[in-house]
């Protein structure tokens, strides 16, 4: 393990633990995707199947445990204890717009045709774009609360990391996984002007904020 992947993990573990601690502490979830966080939860609930009978190595067991645990802490903390806070008015995204897809192009493209694999295949397609229900929903309100853009950062640098992590081992140990590469490419173009607004506004003390949708 290089230390791309372990840089990404805990970018990754630190995007999460941001959201979480922003609603404990403002005792509110506004701003805050409940169908985006439902997406993550389905991507972990069906890559992480493997628990159940392969052990790849306690970092990795932790890792996984620990991701299932926070995903599921984050929609009880949504559609749960604040419920009253969350902002459905805005979190308006139809979901069928792309798990129809993903389920269909997990069947078409895929490494081989089992149930396990399928399910991975389906979990690696989703989390390239399941983000999209929290970016619209800071288009619908035309701007995002300082905590959420830093949620939004490290996430995206999970997956530039990740990227950075394949490079390495396809030069290293001459390893290529085609679905997980394009998958992660695209997903870190979703992020692309985000990281550009951060850069520019959020780190300078101003509050991002993004064009209306039409």
């Amino acid at each position: 393990m290089n230390v791309f992947r372990i840089l990404g993990d805990l970018s990754h573990l630190l995007a999460i633990l941001i959201l979480l601690a922003k609603m404990w502490r403002s005792k509110s979830c506004a701003g805050i995707s409940g169908k985006s966080q439902v997406l993550f939860a389905l991507v972990f609930s069906t890559r992480y199947l493997d628990l159940f009978f392969v052990f790849i190595s306690l970092y990795n067991l932790v890792m996984k445990v620990i991701y299932l645990l926070c995903s599921y802490i984050t929609i009880y903390m949504i559609y749960g204890k604040l419920r009253k806070t969350y902002d459905r008015e805005n979190d308006t995204f139809r979901l069928e717009f792309l798990l129809i897809p993903v389920i269909g192009l997990s069947f078409l493209e895929n490494y081989d045709f089992i149930p396990t694999e399928l399910l991975w295949t389906f979990s690696i397609y989703l989390e390239a774009v399941a983000i999209l229900p929290q970016l619209f929903m800071i288009s619908n309100t035309g701007e995002a609360e300082t905590i959420t853009t830093h949620y939004l950062f490290f996430l995206g640098l999970y997956r530039a990391l990740y990227l950075a992590n394949w490079i390495w081992r396809y030069h290293t140990e001459k390893f290529y996984d085609q679905i997980a590469i394009i998958s992660g490419v695209v997903q870190t173009i979703f992020y692309c002007d985000f990281f550009y607004l951060y850069i520019t506004k959020v780190l300078k003390g101003k509050k991002l904020s993004l064009p209306m949708p039409i």
